[in-house]
C-alpha cells in the first residue's frame, strides 16, 4: 500500500534506497583516507547498478561540503578574524592568521592543476587514470605511502606550530587526489605525517585545508552536471544529500577522536585490502 501510494507520487522507493547508500559511501570516505570517488565508482558496479554519473555525485557530494563547513564554523570563524587582524596590523604571527595563510597556499596547486585538467584534458573522466584497475593499483601506492609516513613521522608537531611552507607542500600532495583511488584526505594527511605533525592534528589541517577544494570541486561538478542529462528525482538525491551530510559529519569526528589515540594502520589494511580485491575481481571480470 505504501510503496503504491509513493508511486502515485512519483516517489521512487528503489531509487530512494540507491542514492541513500550512495550517500553513505560519500559520506564514509570523503574524509576517511580511503578515497571517496574510487568508492563511489567502485560499489554501485559491484552492486550492479552501474555508474551512478557525474549529476548524482556532484548533488550527493553538496551533504558533506555543508557537513564540513558547519563542524569547522568555529575554527573557520577565528581563521577569519585572525587573517582580518594580521591584514589591520600588518603582522601575521598568531597561529589563526598563519593557518589561513596557509590554507590559502594549500588551495592555490589543487586550483591550478583543476582548471588545468579542464582546459587541457576535456575526455578526463573516461582517461585510463579513472578506471578501475587504476583505482586497484593508485589503491595498493598510497596505502604503502601511508605505512611510510606512519613509520617514519616523527609526530611532534601540533596545528598551532603551522606555517606557509606546511600549507604549500601539503596542498601539493593535495592535487594527487584528482586522481580516483588516491584519496584526497588520504594524499594531505600522509603529507601531513611526514612533516611531523601528530596524527589529530594532521587529520584536523586536512580537513581545513580540504574545504576550499571540495567546496569549489563540488560547485564546479555540480554547475557541468546542470547542463547534462539527468533522469534522477528530486526526492531521491535529496535523500543521498542528507545520508550524505549525516555520515559526513559522524566520520569526520569519529576520525579526529580515533586518531588521537590510534594509528593510521587501519587505513594502511583497509587500503591494501580494497585495492588487492579489486584486482583478483578485475581478473575474473576482465570486461569490468
Amino acid at each position: 500500500m505504501v510503496r503504491a501510494l509513493l508511486a502515485v507520487v512519483g516517489i521512487d522507493l528503489e531509487a530512494c534506497w540507491r542514492y541513500f547508500v550512495l550517500g553513505v559511501v560519500q559520506g564514509l570516505t570523503e574524509f576517511l583516507p580511503i578515497s571517496s570517488s574510487a568508492h563511489l565508482k567502485v560499489v554501485p558496479v559491484l552492486l550492479g547498478w552501474g555508474d551512478p554519473g557525474v549529476a548524482v555525485t556532484a548533488a550527493i557530494q553538496l551533504g558533506s561540503i555543508v557537513a564540513v563547513l558547519t563542524f569547522f564554523r568555529q575554527d573557520l570563524a577565528e581563521v577569519g578574524r585572525g587573517m582580518a587582524s594580521a591584514l589591520r596590523q600588518g603582522s601575521w604571527q598568531e597561529p589563526p592568521a598563519r593557518l589561513g595563510l596557509a590554507i590559502l597556499l594549500g588551495t592555490l596547486p589543487i586550483v591550478v592543476v583543476g582548471l588545468g585538467i579542464k582546459k587541457f584534458v576535456p575526455d578526463y573522466d573516461n582517461s585510463p587514470l579513472r578506471s578501475l584497475h587504476s583505482i586497484a593499483v593508485v589503491s595498493i601506492v598510497m596505502s604503502l605511502l601511508l605505512a611510510l609516513a606512519e613509520q617514519v613521522g616523527r609526530r611532534r608537531r601540533v596545528l598551532d606550530q603551522v606555517r606557509p611552507i606546511d600549507g604549500l607542500l601539503v596542498g601539493l600532495a593535495q592535487c594527487l587526489a584528482v586522481i580516483p583511488g588516491v584519496s584526497r584526505s588520504g594524499s594531505t594527511l600522509t603529507a601531513s605525517l611526514f612533516d611531523g605533525w601528530r596524527r589529530s592534528d594532521a587529520a584536523r589541517f586536512s580537513f581545513l585545508l580540504g574545504i576550499p577544494a571540495i567546496t569549489l570541486a563540488g560547485l564546479v561538478e555540480l554547475k557541468d552536471a546542470l547542463h547534462g542529462p539527468t533522469t534522477a528525482g528530486v526526492v531521491p538525491l535529496l535523500v543521498g544529500i542528507a545520508s550524505a551530510l549525516v555520515v559526513s559529519w559522524l566520520a569526520i569526528a569519529w576520525l579526529l577522536r580515533f586518531l588521537q589515540n590510534h594509528s593510521t594502520w587501519w587505513f594502511v589494511g583497509y587500503r591494501l585490502v580494497f585495492g588487492a580485491s579489486l584486482l583478483v575481481w578485475l581478473s575474473r571480470n576482465p570486461l569490468a
